[in-house]
């Protein structure tokens, strides 16, 4: 009873965290579950987004392939500021064993799901789902205990954005630039810093450190994994010894080291880089859009992730929605047909080219990269190259949590400049939280 309770607190720890914020609005198709066949799907978006749209296109693709046998019915329950919504409704469901056949997980919240049996083992139904075409990142980030629970219908990835005009006039020439196959170590991604804090007299790049959300463990993991440190261990078991590993610590002093060099800063400009205050932004996928937009004057492009000076490996971050069954589905024969269907090429086509996201699928990549723009190529091919997601672990949002603190403990070293100090109190922070969740 006592480990069935902490599977639960996972569980709900993990909605709160990541729906936090989600309004109370919900859409149901006009269709109704009548026959055997017909599943249900809640979705965290709306029908209005894009993503919305190229969701439906695909169910509608789906409900006519297999007409006459199974029948796919989404019901949208969009995220908003105001509170409720999506996290409300699967916080209930799952308490009260009424979710729906299929619904909608972030990435990193695989293994509580998983370990609180919420959710159920996709790998029986996959036999014929071309999984070697996957992916190494949506396989990694649906994968708990060995088994594969949750399939990803869209990816993400984050780049260093730069722009053209002020590395030009910094004397930083095209033919310098880091490329995938040598990126710049983290000593020449320095030196690139000083020479533009030289020519502009203010920080090189906003790194995000301002956001003290999600973002931090999201886009600085990979430097970590690049410098031969971790997280946690692949079980997801301990922090200790992993979080607080001399490689893990080196990592957050590359960050630290831009701070106080005034490489950074945890105070930048409101949209310093879209206004050409700042050379560079380290941000994600989704900014492509927002610049390409709003900010059609900005002359930019996109860089790999520098690399440890001692491994040179890149390591670029991953992870973005997924499909689950709900292990209380009685209809698991068509909740499979339906996660194969919304995860197969054409169906990455439609999401990534409908919502401006990355593709799951390398057939998918070769199918769309002449329709893209070439920063988004530069990111798909980043994600085939370097693609890592974030750590599996039962306690995700208690660990994410700990790993941000410990950034902002890091870049605030005037009070706390020992970094392994740092790291050894919150790999013992994250420790304790995994062994209460795994009693």
């Amino acid at each position: 009873m006592r480990k069935y309770f902490y599977k639960l607190i996972a569980v709900v720890s993990v909605v709160l965290f990541i729906f936090s914020g989600c309004g109370n609005v919900s859409k149901k198709s006009n269709n109704q579950i009548n026959n055997k066949g017909d599943i249900k799907i809640w979705v965290q978006f709306s029908d209005e987004t894009p993503e919305g749209k190229a969701w439906q296109k695909i169910v509608d693709n789906f409900n006519k392939e297999y007409q006459d046998k199974y029948k796919a019915i989404t019901e949208y329950i969009p995220r908003s500021g105001s509170g409720g919504g999506y996290e409300d409704k699967v916080n209930a469901a799952i308490t009260t064993n009424s979710l729906p056949d299929v619904l909608t997980l972030d990435g990193p919240n695989t293994a509580a799901y998983a370990n609180a049996d919420v959710i159920e083992p996709l790998d029986d139904y996959l036999e014929d789902a071309n999984m070697d075409d996957v992916l190494d990142s949506i396989i990694q980030q649906g994968t708990y205990n060995k088994k594969f629970y949750a399939f990803g219908f869209s990816e993400s990835s984050v780049g260093i954005y730069y722009n053209k005009q002020l590395f030009k006039k910094a004397g930083i020439k095209e033919d310098a630039l880091p490329t995938l196959d040598k990126p710049w170590t983290w000593n020449e991604f320095k030196a690139v810093c000083q020479k533009l804090v030289d020519e502009y007299e203010l920080p090189a790049i906003n790194i995000q450190l301002a956001s003290k959300d999600e973002m931090l463990t999201y886009a600085y993991t990979p430097f970590i994994w690049s410098n031969g440190g971790d997280v946690v261990n692949q079980a997801g078991t301990k922090a200790l010894g992993y979080f607080n590993d001399p490689k893990s610590a080196e990592a957050l002093q590359f960050i630290q080291d831009l701070v106080k060099k005034g490489y950074t800063t945890n105070t930048p400009i409101e949209k310093g880089f879209e206004t050409g205050k700042y050379p560079m932004l380290l941000s994600g996928s989704w900014t492509i859009a927002d610049l390409n937009e709003n900010y059609k004057d900005l002359e930019y492009g996109i860089l790999p992730y520098p690399v440890s000076d001692k491994t040179k490996k890149l390591v670029s971050p991953t992870g973005s929605w997924q499909v689950a069954m709900s292990s209380k589905t009685k209809e698991k024969e068509a909740s499979a047909a339906f996660i194969k269907y919304v995860t197969n090429t054409e169906s990455s086509k439609i999401m990534s080219l409908g919502n401006s996201v990355l593709p799951i699928r390398k057939s998918t990549i070769e199918l769309i990269k002449n329709d893209v723009s070439e920063e988004m190529r530069f990111l798909m091919e980043q994600n085939q190259k370097s693609g890592h997601a974030r750590p599996v672990v039962v306690a995700y949002p208690q660990v994410s949590r700990a790993f941000q603190q410990s950034i902002q403990d890091a870049s605030y070293y005037k009070e706390n400049p020992d970094v392994q100090k740092i790291v050894d109190v919150h790999a013992e922070e994250m420790q304790q939280v995994i062994d209460r969740m795994l009693k």
